[in-house]
């Protein structure tokens, strides 16, 4: 193994962001390289789009009125930034199998750079796939009404749970087998479903509306239609939750990077020695 000498202070600094954009620019090249990758991440949220917009949209009413497909979008803006981590584990899990972690360890790079580049790279990719979502909803009739800084404010907090469920994917990418990442796509479908995504929690059975009330989506889900000025941002305000849903679109993300950033670096760290 290659033996690294770490510059100190501002100059290692420099070095792990230098090393880790290098890294992320691999990665974005194999998807220029490869655009199926993208495709393939925004198929399943625009086919969501069209089933629950026209097939099921019609029997399902939004407590307070409005129209479904307004109060849709936010869901599905943050649903498909949380389905984003499956494809964050499985990049990482085969970057192992196939042993290009490996290669990684050998070279004199910042021990933490392949991890911060792959953070990187999925949020350049995260942003593809928001601005599909986006134009898809403004062709199915969705609009923002409240003007260009709260919705940007509300893209911004979307962009801030994806990067949250980055650093969950690398982390659990790092810990599982490359088969076993095929289906890390099984315990976020639950978690975006029940939440406020499709339907309110007032109409769930009682148990189940408190769970969805406190899933970090749900949060994220109810400031982001406020920003965006769309049907169901006040719903359920009788909750805790609900009634401090901008405050814990923050929070609940901030501590989910808190717990596993330093968790998949020190991953990264151990899988290296």
């Amino acid at each position: 193994m290659t033996t690294m000498t770490v510059p100190p202070g501002a100059d290692q600094l420099r070095w792990v962001l230098s090393d880790s954009w290098t890294i992320a620019r691999r990665d974005l090249l194999h998807w220029v390289r490869n655009p199926s990758v993208i495709i393939s991440s925004v198929a399943f949220p625009v086919m969501f789009v069209l089933l629950f917009g026209y097939v099921f949209g019609s029997a399902i009413a939004v407590p307070g009125g409005g129209d479904y497909r307004e109060f849709l979008m936010p869901g599905m803006f943050a649903q498909a930034m949380v389905n984003g981590a499956a494809a964050t584990v499985a990049v990482v899990a085969a970057d192992r199998a196939r042993g290009v972690t490996d290669r990684f360890r050998s070279m004199p790079v910042a021990r933490s750079a392949p991890v911060i580049g792959r953070s990187i790279a999925d949020m350049f990719g995260s942003v593809v796939d928001l601005l599909v979502l986006v134009g898809c909803g403004l062709l199915v009739g969705w609009t923002t009404r409240t003007g260009l800084l709260p919705t940007l404010a509300a893209i911004g907090l979307l962009l801030l749970l994806r990067f949250a469920m980055i650093w969950v994917g690398i982390f659990l990418g790092l810990v599982v087998s490359q088969e076993a990442a095929g289906l890390a796509w099984a315990p976020l479908f639950p978690l975006t479903m029940v939440a406020n995504t499709f339907v309110a929690p007032s109409q769930m059975p009682g148990w189940l509306g408190t769970i969805a009330d406190w899933n970090p989506i749900s949060a994220t889900v109810t400031a982001t239609r406020e920003l965006f000025g769309n049907p169901g941002a006040g719903l359920a305000a009788t909750s805790w939750p609900a009634e401090n849903a901008m405050l814990l679109a923050v929070l609940w993300p901030v501590l989910i990077v808190a717990v596993f950033l330093p968790l998949a670096v020190r991953r990264y760290r151990a899988i290296s020695r």
